[in-house]
């Protein structure tokens, strides 16, 4: 979706195992899904339903396909799983083998890796070390390409580039090497140099970060004075209501410092010091991301998309009574002492998104508490669109079929994508 939005990308060709996340592809660019792995240039743009194992990608040699880009499964590479992951050893970790086989067959210009931050410790590093060789000298059964020249490989913070949620993501960028040759070492270094500021280092959001509360009401926060007010002064009561130690202690060092200015409050939540026309400035950059995202204007809560992501699921009584005693910013633990009260080892468990802060990373799969939590009192699960929000998918962007959490907390966020791909673009243009 990122480099689509650019308006400079076509996608050729894609491949996913599931159907929903295939159909929502398929329906969203408008190409056809192929059922079979034996396809044909005039079957193109589309989307092949099956394993990438038996993916052939012999019709496109002949494409000069520019880039590709592809994120292999990275479940056993998560520092999630602990120490016991075991990355390269299983299939599923082998997969990059076939983005590897892609890169072989196809020769793209340049490639992009997108994998979890786990990748880079798993199996002590080698994990990292032996994909990064087999991303600069690409070789599968013998046959090899021309190799890759690794231009950008870090993990990056996505808050640092306009996403109101924490989330951080390995990206590899390769340059095909002949390529670079002909580009020469003073070009080679303008190209790092773009490619490094997908760290976000100087950015504005870096130190004023884009917040749940400004991409769900459609405005910069410095707007938004009003409903700040409302939402968090209905919980004004809710240490009493609990009346534990750890709720007269939230009172004493969050309550009580709060100013309800929202401003203020933003400046103290995120450790933020600088100028009002400092302030100002990150308030324009926020504005233009919201308009880029097509948010701006557009309450989240007034949206009633064909695919019925914004309707919010069901909660039985006793989730409705426990959300309503769990502040913005707090978890499972603030009610732990209570009728409440549930045991849980994982810290999103109930946790609220803050108005104010970056929303805590949304998640793909889980139950028992960990679908992600609305900020207002009266609310509770947040609703698909309002994830989507948090991922910054377009508005116009739907879902088709099941999996639909499952779609939005595994996909790379568009705006981040897309900066990814203005970078590549940049890179592409060098080559004119």
């Amino acid at each position: 979706m990122g480099f689509i939005l650019t308006g400079r990308f076509e996608i050729l060709l894609a491949n996913e195992i599931l159907r929903p996340p295939a159909e929502t592809y398929a329906s969203n660019f408008k190409v056809k899904i192929l059922a079979t792995t034996s396809y044909s240039t005039s079957d193109l743009p589309a989307i092949i339903l099956g394993d990438v194992e038996e993916v052939d990608f012999k019709p496109l040699e002949g494409e000069e396909v520019d880039v590709v880009v592809g994120g292999p499964p990275c479940q056993d590479f998560s520092v999630l799983r602990g120490p016991g992951r075991r990355g390269i050893e299983v299939r599923r970790g082998r997969l990059y083998m076939h983005f590897i086989r892609a890169l072989v067959q196809l020769q793209p210009k340049v490639f992009v890796f997108e994998n979890v931050p786990g990748l880079v410790s798993a199996n002590s590093g080698l994990a990292y070390r032996v994909i990064i060789e087999d991303l600069r000298n690409p070789r599968v059964n013998g046959k090899r390409s021309e190799g890759y020249e690794i231009v950008f490989s870090d993990v990056v913070d996505m808050v640092k580039l306009g996403l109101p949620q924490i989330r951080k993501r390995l990206i590899i960028i390769g340059f095909r090497k002949d390529l670079v040759r002909k580009l020469g070492v003073g070009t080679l270094r303008s190209v790092v140099a773009k490619a490094r500021k997908l760290t976000g280092g100087g950015s504005v959001f870096a130190k004023y970060p884009l917040v749940p509360i400004e991409v769900f009401e459609g405005d910069v926060l410095t707007n938004l004075q009003d409903v700040y007010g409302d939402v968090m002064k209905a919980y004004e009561d809710v240490w009493e209501e609990v009346n534990t130690p750890r709720a007269w202690e939230w009172k004493r060092e969050v309550w009580d410092r709060l100013t309800f200015d929202i401003v203020e409050d933003y400046r103290m939540l995120n450790r933020i010091e600088g100028t009002r026309k400092e302030l100002d400035e990150a308030m324009e950059a926020h504005g233009e991301v919201l308009k880029e995202m097509g948010y701006l204007g557009r309450k989240v809560e007034q949206l009633s998309p064909p695919d019925g992501s914004n309707v919010a699921p069901q909660e039985s009584p006793q989730v409705v009574e426990r959300l309503r005693c769990i502040p913005p910013g707090e978890n499972y633990k603030f009610v732990v002492g209570t009728r409440w009260e549930v045991k849980s080892f994982v810290s999103i468990c109930y946790r609220r998104i803050h108005p104010l802060v970056p929303s805590y990373t949304i998640v793909a799969y889980g139950g028992g508490g960990t679908w992600g939590y609305h900020y207002r009192r009266d609310k509770t699960c947040l609703t698909n669109r309002e994830r989507a929000r948090l991922q910054s998918f377009p508005d116009v962007f739907l879902f088709r079929g099941t999996r639909v959490r499952a779609q939005i907390g595994e996909a790379v966020p568009p705006v981040v994508a897309k900066r990814v791909a203005e970078v590549v673009a940049s890179m592409l243009e060098e080559l004119k």
